[in-house]
């Protein structure tokens, strides 16, 4: 059965247990998605099938793609339980992509960059989600910053400047740190307390676990660049 609240009706400690509950089920949820790109991931680097398949990077890469924009176009008309399998799908084909890109650096690396990755997205989770101040005009000019690096990525391809590669790893190191603050707090305050366990509420949190994953992963993407170096 399920339960509905009236916002209104609520206290302002109340929301925000409530909001608390909500944002530990999508760090639950986020969790859950790196467990299984890590696992992935180490599969098939230790099993040498990363090599096998080295070729289909690009397929890989644009499939991860297409499940992000269907499952943030179609969320509202499937299944909870479809999502929950998406995200999931789409977790592991980042791992696949990410066992043939880690591979050219050293463990050492990989490792420090995972833990400043981690330590960055923490504390720029926690700000977005504590602070007091209104968020959107940052987050607003943080998207433009991603079409941007989206944009310059592209032209990259083709010119393959070393110059521009560096602009964009440091902008994008900005614009993934100023979207985890952002979309913590998106997130909490679009949890309009209107049920609690239906398939709302269940496919909210997996698209809030899709941001801050994607933030996530794109950051630490971004950090090994600079502070990994690659195998000799």
């Amino acid at each position: 059965m399920e339960k509905y609240y009236n916002s209104q009706a609520l206290s302002p400690e109340s929301i925000a247990v409530l909001q608390q509950e909500y944002m530990t089920k999508v760090y639950g949820w986020m969790s859950g998605g790196m467990i299984t790109t890590a696992l992935v991931s180490w599969y098939l680097m230790d099993s040498g099938l990363n090599e096998e398949i080295g070729g289909l990077y690009w397929v890989f890469a644009l499939a991860t793609l297409g499940i992000v924009f269907f499952l943030s176009a179609k969320v509202n008309t499937m299944e909870a339980s479809t999502a929950k399998i998406l995200f999931f799908v789409f977790s592991g084909l980042i791992g696949t992509t990410l066992s043939m890109i880690l591979p050219y650096y050293t463990t050492d690396a990989i490792s420090t960059t995972f833990f400043v990755t981690t330590g960055t997205f923490g504390i720029m989770a926690y700000w977005g989600h504590t602070t007091k101040k209104d968020l959107t005009g940052m987050g607003r000019f943080m998207f433009m910053g991603l079409i941007g690096i989206i944009l310059s990525s592209i032209v990259n391809i083709f010119i393959g400047s070393s110059a521009l590669t560096w602009a964009v790893t440091t902008i994008g190191i900005l614009v993934f740190s100023g979207l985890t603050a952002y979309d913590s707090q998106r997130i909490k305050e679009e949890y309009v307390l209107m049920a609690e366990g239906n398939d709302i509420a269940q496919k909210g949190a997996i698209l809030g676990a899709l941001s801050l994953y994607l933030n996530f992963i794109n950051l630490f993407l971004m950090l090994l660049r600079v502070i990994g170096g690659g195998r000799d």
